[in-house]
């Protein structure tokens, strides 16, 4: 096999270069494996299609490796996307859509056609089992038996600290997230359902609000959909040790709750001491504040 320094460019490796090269991923000695890899990387996406196959592989080694590079390919590519989609988008951005491509910057495998048809299945039974003459606390009420009851989501503060409770992919399969998340959900379901609905950041906290002509009803997501007045939200804040305003319960664009949802995933990093990821995540909140 010639020497790897001297591998031409990828539009013109020959498939037995490919192949050759990849089969190095396994060897056992540190300095070629880093070569290898770096190489590959150097490749760019191309690298990725090459390896996908490899990522069934037989042999462990391989197969561990291959998937780490497409991983770290695809959580490249996902970073590049979303970062794009926070510069090129205002306040009303499509909240759904944010999480899910922010969701993808750890997760690129995640399949967002997938979970859309998931909240789209749900939003369908909603439909079909709640009477559409009911009041705003009923349509809730019934909201909150489907969401918290029959599919379990549940708010846990052992997932205060941890990113995979501010994903939105992770929120859905663990059935569970820290309160942004769980709003995020509830926001997104209940935009299906097309009731006016808002998220509410409260210092140290999140819950969303139902508002319409006949008054304001506060949900709390992250305890099973409590109902709220705005008295209990104020007692919420003074109790938390911040001082209260007005201001606090004025809704967040979808935008500032994107912002806050990455700012939570800043801290749990930062406290699990993954710097290079805490990093990551500011670098969007850097993009969605200018």
């Amino acid at each position: 096999m010639q020497a790897l320094d001297s591998l031409p460019f990828p539009n013109s490796l020959t498939e037995r270069q490919r192949e050759a090269l990849i089969s190095l991923l396994a060897d056992e000695d540190p300095g070629v494996y880093s070569t290898v890899r770096a190489k590959l990387l150097a490749f760019g996406p191309a690298a990725s299609q090459w390896l996908r196959p490899h990522t069934l592989s037989s042999d462990p080694t391989l197969r561990r490796r291959a998937v780490e590079i497409v991983r770290h390919q695809g959580r490249r590519a996902g970073d590049a996307r979303f970062v794009e989609f926070c510069r090129s988008h205002g306040d009303d951005l499509d909240l759904e859509m944010a999480a899910g491509l922010l969701a993808q910057t750890r997760y690129p495998e995640a399949n967002l056609d997938a979970y859309a048809a998931l909240f789209d299945a749900w939003a369908n039974q909603l439909r079909e089992s709640i009477d559409p003459e009911l009041d705003a606390e009923g349509w809730l009420s019934g909201l909150n038996r489907f969401l918290f009851g029959e599919l379990g989501f549940a708010g846990s503060d052992q997932h205060t600290f941890d990113p995979d409770s501010g994903y939105l992919n992770c929120i859905i399969d663990r059935r569970a997230g820290n309160p942004i998340g769980l709003g995020v959900v509830y926001l997104v379901l209940a935009r299906r359902l097309q009731l006016p609905i808002t998220g509410i950041g409260l210092p140290g906290h999140f819950i969303c609000r139902h508002q319409d002509t006949r008054g304001e009803l506060y949900i709390d997501p992250f305890d099973g959909g409590r109902f709220l007045t705005k008295g209990d939200c104020m007692r919420m804040v003074l109790q938390s040790s911040f001082g209260y305003a007005d201001k606090q319960l004025v809704p967040l664009s979808p935008r500032r709750i994107l912002v806050r949802l990455c700012q939570h995933l800043v801290n749990g990093y930062g406290h699990l001491e993954q710097t290079d990821e805490a990093r990551r995540v500011q670098r969007y909140v850097a993009a969605l504040t200018k």
